[in-house]
């Protein structure tokens, strides 16, 4: 319900909008069944306003594509690389890296933000989108999904093409990462959440208000009128929803097999 409503106000004329919330705030919850559920006209001059008119939510939509898209690609790289050495190679002390990997999991993110921001200053990187971009690309997370699904791969895949030749990299290239599709889609939805809504890092890492995300501005479009803030939402939902759906066979069916309780 939240959803419609937020995107059929964003088609309302202003006034309606404000007819609407009115008689809300006046009447209380017990009249949210009465409340306009269609416009009488539909109007796109909030996403006009939004848009055309004002440059910094363009800005800042762009910025928090170029700060995730690194994320999501770096991290679905490192971590199928590394779910594969984990799964099925052998080398030394192969356990105790991947418990490792889990304890950082297992971290509650403001214990690293100290650690992270002290990193990001002894490199030159604060105030930049390297400081949030480079440990985005090697979060463990990524690396314990797939790894579940690399697991699930028969070794008598891997034997066989060991005997016609294949080496490592032909392997992982032609057998392991077909096979955990799945568990790529659902990696790449769940990425893109957590970082399209990420909200402490730019606020910690990013003085410069122009290299902020739009999940930092959203809160202060509240200071426009009431169709624009409901524009600004819809538009600012339109990436994840696009993406769930698009993804949403693989992604249901990903979560499954890697036995992830919501």
């Amino acid at each position: 319900m939240p959803v419609v409503l937020t995107v059929v106000s964003s088609l309302m004329t202003e006034r309606e909008v404000h007819a609407n919330f009115d008689m809300l705030g006046k009447s209380g919850a017990k009249e949210l069944v009465n409340m306009k559920w269609i416009p009488d006209w539909v109007s796109f001059a909030q996403y006009g306003k939004l848009l055309i008119k004002t440059t910094h939510y363009l800005h800042m939509f762009w910025n928090s594509v170029l700060m995730v898209a690194p994320i999501i690609i770096g991290q679905t790289v490192v971590a199928l690389l590394a779910a594969f050495a984990f799964a099925k190679l052998r080398f030394p002390l192969r356990e105790p890296l991947f418990l490792l990997y889990l304890i950082a999991m297992l971290m509650p993110f403001q214990v690293t933000l100290v650690p992270n921001y002290i990193m990001a200053d002894r490199l030159g990187l604060l105030n930049t989108t390297a400081s949030i971009i480079w440990p985005g690309i090697f979060g463990a997370f990524g690396v314990f999904l797939l790894r579940q699904f690399m697991l699930q791969i028969p070794t008598a895949y891997i034997e066989a093409a060991k005997m016609d030749g294949a080496g490592v990299l032909r392997i992982f290239g032609w057998i392991a990462v077909p096979m955990v599709k799945p568990g790529i889609a659902a990696l790449i939805v769940l990425l893109f959440t957590d970082y399209w809504n990420m909200v402490e890092q730019p606020i910690v890492f990013l003085q410069d208000e122009a290299l902020q995300p739009l999940s930092v501005i959203l809160s202060r479009v509240q200071d426009e009128t009431l169709g624009v803030m409901f524009a600004a939402s819809v538009l600012y939902m339109a990436p994840m929803l696009l993406l769930f759906f698009s993804m949403e066979q693989y992604f249901i069916e990903g979560i499954e097999l890697s036995g992830i309780k919501g």
